[in-house]
């Protein structure tokens, strides 16, 4: 692996069997942001064990099978060694020392679709630890980016809960195990990071005294500093089933002083546990028992935040030098003092920190906001963040522009400290940047209409308290909907509530706190690790031989057939199967692209009949077995017998031709609107290709033809496509763009379009652009917020598409009786005469409603004054008619007046309108709220101003019941204001 490629770019050590960990001397420089606990820092260093050159044993590399990538650096250039870039980096380096391949971290977006979002360091690894893929290494070791939000009320209130934080890990898969976990952690902590040893603390599973042996007759940690305690702590379990083992962590103690009596490892104001050490060695089983793995893991974390803690000897992790600096860049935009601010002030400050991280990686790995999924993650983060910024104080950017935004601000100091952990970011900065200001401001709209619902809600809370003579109170419900959705801290909307004299339902909100952190966990925090049904069957069955891109036809031999997704030998007419070949013509569904289609064939013997399946789809599974799914059409099959494997030619040449295409059209893109658009998702099928990629707003339509045109130029060039296979660090050097949602191994396939388009792909592919024939976009739409979907055809669907739209353009221009130019300017004309015609039966119709509403009679109610009401049914008056109707009766009854009216306009749908004069709305009565219960009844809903509004329904059968009810409700309110 090149130096350039490694997941901190660090140069390698010259390649050696022996290392040695000393460290040159430091030329030591805290920066700015570290001015207010400077001594701290210092004073950490001396209990770091600097020592001279030779103090440090001489660490030898314990296996040979295993890569070794120790990191080093310019020793200029060495920051503190209590720093998080050198505490990641010496992890690292220590675990290479002994044998662990450095593996990058991954993306935040896992390829895992029982998780949302990357949760664990171990996350890359599943497959592996399920057996599914074979190792790649014995050993390896990483520092991963994790997000979790399932503690975020925990968030800047202690010590400790982030939402994005990093994860460093050392993983063994059936190489070494406890004895070597153990010892290596234990020297990690004590000596390379030279934590006192008396500060430690060692958790163990109770019945696991194997564990604690290693602990304690091999470490030397005493009795009385190792705790035995129960599953529901040192247990770790993937799910109901499947793999699971004891696990134990080593705990920092802050207080050792406090003595050994009555510990409780659990107490944050004393410890902090930093390093979990999972022994993965047992499948448990339906009925709960316990069986040993054929292959025994290890997986271990250690929280890079909790060490940085630790070793700069700061009271939480928030004010270490991986998160203060953004602290301090939010404090300067506050005009605040983190030192002598109040918890308050800290705890608003630490959030906005802590998100910022999280929400720059997220975009930067793809995801944007949006109301869903990945998306609404990032949204409710991004929001929390304004939120915060806007109880400080923080009004537009630092040049003075109160309409400008802060997040972009804060943003670039995430990026300026993320040259070791995520070098590429920078390169995304003004993608990040733009995306943040866009959501910043379209969230200020929001706040706004937040504060808004709020004095509304207050409202109906005191009105339904003088309506029913009890204290008002806002529910539990409207105040997560407003903590959730608009981003209100419960403490504001309370101190608010309080001004206003309202009491909150917290143990409403509560509950739906809880059910909100029930599905966040279910969604955010599970690793589902099962060791499933087909793996007995992956034992006997290798990977598939794929050799698609050369032919569409081979021979091959039947390894398994699954009916109902289980195994069988044999299978018949009828049956829809599943087979597993031991090689293929056929592209199993991947990278976008559709799995092809054609047929499988057993020809005569003298034993056996002649068989036929249709194929109708394949896909991978269980690693890289292809499963080819179709129906036998005739005869049965047998596992073990010869098929003639065949691809239907003209599918795969449509599919061929539209991932092409594809790539122009990405490429295309970045030219007409700008490098920083990149793909979000992609569909390659025989009919279409659908395009996804990030951008913030409609493309318009000069763009749209410049992208064909542009598409159309390349396709007319006949350039050959050039297809290679190289290293993965060969193809990033030489600008090749990886496709979205894929994982590469070491070697990758690069499909090369010279001049105009370079990409990591396992697609098919022409061989000369002309092959593509024509280009044509058939739709582009936003699909979420900051993501655009295009579809277009191309090769024989470009054909289909023209030739279809020719034969619609002939049928409209022999009605219209036209030329197919003149068809714009007649279709123009017939739509004005429509418009015309319609506004004079709109006024017909109204006239025709104003007079039945003259004949209506107005009953009075009220004694001190006399209002006058008009409740009537008006049959099939359509919603603006309606309206006219109730206007005019307001206006000739006059003040005080009080009109509501329905209609049944259509099949299964009601209109209702209610108008309340100037008198009658200032008795408190508003025509706005009043109408929404009558709309209710009917199905729907609505509301409006206080003195006029409009409602629908979808169950006209309720109408008669639901004006009875508005009129009942008006003479009762009415009475009572009016006597």
């Amino acid at each position: 692996m090149e130096a350039s490629k490694l997941p901190c770019s660090f140069a390698p050590f010259p390649s050696s069997t022996i290392i040695s960990t000393n460290r040159p001397k430091c030329h030591f420089a805290i920066s700015p942001g570290f001015k207010n606990y400077r001594d701290s820092i210092l004073q950490s260093l001396i209990s770091t064990n600097l020592r001279k050159k030779n103090d440090r044993p001489i660490q030898f590399i314990r296996s040979a099978s295993a890569s070794v990538e120790p990191l080093t650096k310019d020793p200029a250039q060495e920051e503190l060694p209590t720093s998080g870039n050198s505490i990641r980096r010496r992890f690292l380096e220590f675990y290479a020392a002994r044998g662990h391949k450095i593996l990058p971290s991954s993306s935040l977006v896992p390829d895992d679709p029982t998780v949302l979002l990357t949760i664990a360091g171990m996350l890359q690894f599943k497959p592996v630890f399920l057996g599914k893929v074979a190792r790649q290494v014995p050993c390896a070791t990483t520092s991963q980016r994790c997000i979790r939000t399932n503690d975020i009320e925990n968030v800047g209130r202690t010590s400790r809960h982030h939402t994005f934080f990093e994860m460093l890990g050392n993983f063994s898969f059936g190489d070494y195990f406890k004895k070597e976990a153990i010892k290596w952690a234990w020297e990690l902590s004590t000596i390379e990071y030279g934590l006192p040893a008396e500060n430690l603390w060692i958790s163990v599973y109770e019945n696991d005294e194997e564990t604690y042996a290693i602990w304690h007759d091999e470490i030397g940690v005493p009795a009385d500093r190792i705790k035995k305690m129960g599953e529901e702590d040192n247990f770790w379990t993937s799910g109901v089933t499947g793999p699971c083992g004891p696990c134990s962590e080593i705990y920092y103690d802050f207080h050792p002083n406090r003595g050994h009596s009555t510990v409780d490892l659990n107490d944050d104001t004393r410890f902090i546990e930093f390093y979990n050490l999972v022994f993965m060695q047992f499948n448990k089983k339906d009925d709960g028992s316990l069986e040993p793995l054929k292959q025994k893991n290890i997986d271990t974390g250690m929280g890079l935040e909790r060490m940085a803690r630790i070793l700069q000897k700061v009271p939480n992790n928030y004010e270490t030098d991986l998160i203060f600096p953004i602290i301090e860049k939010v404090s300067e935009l506050a005009n605040v003092s983190y030192a002598l601010a109040d918890d308050s002030t800290k705890t608003k400050l630490k959030v906005i920190g802590d998100h910022m991280r999280a929400i720059v990686y997220l975009i930067s790995d793809g995801v944007f906001p949006s109301n869903i999924g990945r998306g609404y993650v990032v949204r409710r983060l991004i929001r929390r963040a304004v939120r915060m910024g806007r109880l400080l104080d923080i009004r537009g950017d630092e040049n003075g522009n109160l309409e400008g935004t802060f997040l972009p601000i804060v943003a670039e100091k995430v990026i300026e400290l993320s040259s070791e952990i995520e070098p590429d970011l920078k390169s995304r900065k003004s993608r990040i940047l733009e995306e943040l200001k866009r959501e910043e401001l379209r969230f200020v709209v929001t706040l706004e209409r937040g504060e808004k619902l709020l004095d509304e809600m207050l409202d109906d809370a005191l009105d339904k308290a003088k309506i029913n003579s009890s204290g008002p109170c806002l529910s539990g419900k409207d105040a997560f909907l407003l903590y959730d959705t608009y981003g209100f801290p419960v403490e504001i909307t309370m101190e608010v509530a309080d001004e206003r004299g309202v009491s909150i339902d917290m143990s409403g909100f509560d509950v739906e706190m809880e059910n909100q952190r029930r599905q966040s966990q279910a969604a955010h925090n599970t690793v589902k690790l099962t060791v499933e049904n087909g793996s007995e069957l992956t034992e006997n069955i290798p990977d598939t031989e794929f050799i698609g891109y050369d032919t569409l036809y081979s021979k091959a031999v039947i390894k398994g057939l699954l009916l109902s997704g289980k195994p069988v030998v044999e299978a018949s007419q009828g049956n829809e199967v599943e087979v597993l070949l031991d090689r293929t013509p056929f592209y199993a569904e991947s990278g976008g692209q559709i799995g092809d289609r054609g047929v499988l064939k057993v020809t005569d013997t003298e034993t056996l009949k002649s068989a036929f399946i249709e194929i109708a789809d394949v896909q991978k599974s269980l690693g890289n077995i292809f499963v080819h799914k179709g129906v036998i059409k005739e005869g049965s099959v047998t596992v073990g017998r010869e098929v003639e494997a065949a691809v239907d030619a003209k599918l795969r040449q449509r599919a061929k031709v539209h991932h092409t295409a594809t790539h122009l059209l990405q490429a295309a893109l970045k030219k007409v609107v700008g490098q920083d658009t990149s793909q979000a998702g992609s569909l390659v099928a025989f009919e279409r290709l659908r395009f996804d990629f990030n951008f913030h707003r409609q493309l318009l339509d000069h763009e749209l033809t410049k992208i064909e045109d542009l598409i159309n130029e390349w396709v007319g060039d006949a350039t050959p496509l050039q297809t290679n296979v190289m290293p993965i660090a060969d193809a990033k050097s030489a600008g090749a763009i990886a496709m979205f949602g894929e994982k590469y191994g070491d070697e990758v396939r690069v499909v090369n379009v010279p001049g105009v388009s370079m990409e990591l792909c396992g697609g098919t592919h022409v061989s000369n652009t002309s092959e593509i024939r024509g280009f044509k976009i058939i739709s582009e739409q936003g699909i979420s917020s900051g993501v655009r979907r295009i579809e277009a055809v191309a090769g024989d669907a470009f054909i289909e598409y023209v030739s279809n739209r020719d034969n619609y353009m002939k049928q409209l221009c022999s009605t219209l009786k036209v030329k197919a130019e003149e068809v714009p300017a007649r279709v123009g004309a017939i739509m004005e005469e429509l418009r015309m015609v319609k506004t004079q039966v709109s006024a017909a119709c109204a006239k025709t409603a104003v007079y039945k509403a003259s004949t209506f009679n107005a009953f009075h109610v009220g004694t001190s004054t006399q209002i006058r009401v008009v409740v009537e049914f008006m049959d099939d008056t359509d919603a603006d008619s309606l309206k006219s109707a109730a206007e005019y009766l307001i206006d000739v009854l006059k003040d005080p007046a009080a009109i509501v009216l329905g209609s049944c306009p259509g099949e299964d749908k009601v209109s209702l309108v209610a108008a309340f004069s100037p008198s009658v709305v200032s008795m408190g009565i508003q025509a706005g709220k009043f109408i929404g219960p009558i709309a209710k009844m009917c199905g729907g809903g609505g509301g409006g101003r206080p003195n006029f509004a409009q409602a629908g329904g979808r169950k006209p059968e309720n109408l008669s019941s639901a004006l009875e009810k508005a009129k009942t409700d008006l003479v009762s309110v009415l009475s009572e204001k009016a006597s």
